[in-house]
């Protein structure tokens, strides 16, 4: 918090400041012997009739009276990276497009509007890195069109937490009665540890999804439609762990794009009677090694926030969040329709 020369906390942050990343504390516990406060740090969204709104890094929006301040200052926009590939966000929100494309889009400005049959929300949502070209509510007319005619939600994906992320669009967003319904992160780390992991002996890499390897992935039913965007990337490997016995389904599965640096992994699944045995870590050895073949040198990966096994997996081969990510859905039409 700001101090004064005078050992006084101040409040020097105003409405001007909107937009930048801030650091305040509040009283939560007024007119009783030991007043209690508490910190918020995050993105100003806004400062209006007395009160402020802060995004925080989990894209969590908090509400305080201006009347409740006790001290608030700007803060750098990011903390420094302690570990892991030094990376913006914009960086790796084109690399992580790239790594699930659509089957249609189009551009409005700088946005990118996304469709492949529902499939995914990450492959139906706008990608709104910049500028539309348009006022807000325009753009939101034109997103809620163009997915209306495809017989599909609108859906805006934004990012919180790093430096260039999207906390103002998602504070317009809500204001507008849009509703986040998913959150997650996306984590970075170094591509060499995870090849180190474990052996990576009996996996099958492969440039298709083979039936086998459908077998095991979570969602069934795969349409064209999937195979293509799971097919889409620079350069795509499935990696089976084959079944224990002729017929059965995998053991474990995964997929990995390799783009330049970047190595993703993404639908690193085990049969759940097989879990806890190392075989989602061999999976991700096996592909990390082709990726460090072609010359990849950093990871990412996407994971929800309420997977904790998944996390400590992941934090455990040296990754770290970098930002969190949301699918903002239109609000419902009056009377209950889309």
């Amino acid at each position: 918090m700001e101090i004064s020369a005078g050992g006084l906390l101040e409040v020097r942050i105003t409405a001007a400041d909107v937009g930048k990343r801030v650091s305040v504390r509040r009283l939560i516990e007024a007119g009783v012997a030991e007043e209690k406060f508490t910190d918020t740090v995050g993105v100003l969204t806004s400062w209006d009739d007395g009160v402020l709104l802060i995004t925080r890094k989990s894209g969590e929006s908090v509400r305080i009276p201006e009347s409740a301040l006790v001290a608030g200052k700007v803060v750098p926009a990011a903390p420094a990276r302690r570990r892991g590939p030094a990376v913006s966000y914009e960086e790796l929100a084109h690399v992580a497009s790239r790594a699930w494309r659509p089957v249609e889009s189009e551009r409005l400005g700088d946005w990118e509007l996304r469709a492949a049959a529902g499939f995914t929300r990450r492959a139906n949502s706008v990608l709104p890195l910049g500028d539309p070209g348009v006022p807000l509510d325009e753009a939101l007319d034109v997103v809620r069109r163009w997915y209306g005619d495809r017989g599909l939600p609108a859906y805006i994906q934004t990012a919180t937490g790093a430096e260039g992320t999207q906390e103002l669009l998602c504070a317009e967003l809500e204001r507008r009665g849009w509703v986040r319904e998913v959150t997650a992160g996306l984590w970075v780390g170094a591509l060499a540890p995870v090849a180190d992991r474990a052996e990576g002996a009996g996996v099958v890499l492969s440039r298709e999804a083979d039936e086998a390897w459908l077998a095991r992935y979570q969602r069934k039913g795969v349409s064209e439609v999937a195979l293509k965007v799971l097919g889409s990337g620079p350069s795509v490997w499935f990696a089976t762990v084959p079944g224990l016995s002729e017929g059965t389904a995998p053991q474990a599965i995964g997929r990995c794009v390799v783009d330049g640096r970047w190595a993703s992994f993404a639908a690193v699944e085990v049969d759940p009677a097989l879990r806890r045995r190392g075989l989602a870590t061999t999976v991700m050895a096996a592909l990390a090694r082709r990726a460090l073949d072609e010359g990849a040198s950093a990871a990412w990966l996407q994971v929800e926030e309420d997977n904790a096994g998944a996390r400590a997996l992941y934090a455990g081969m040296g990754f770290a969040a970098h930002h969190a990510y949301h699918h903002y859905r239109e609000p419902a039409a009056p009377g209950g329709g889309r």
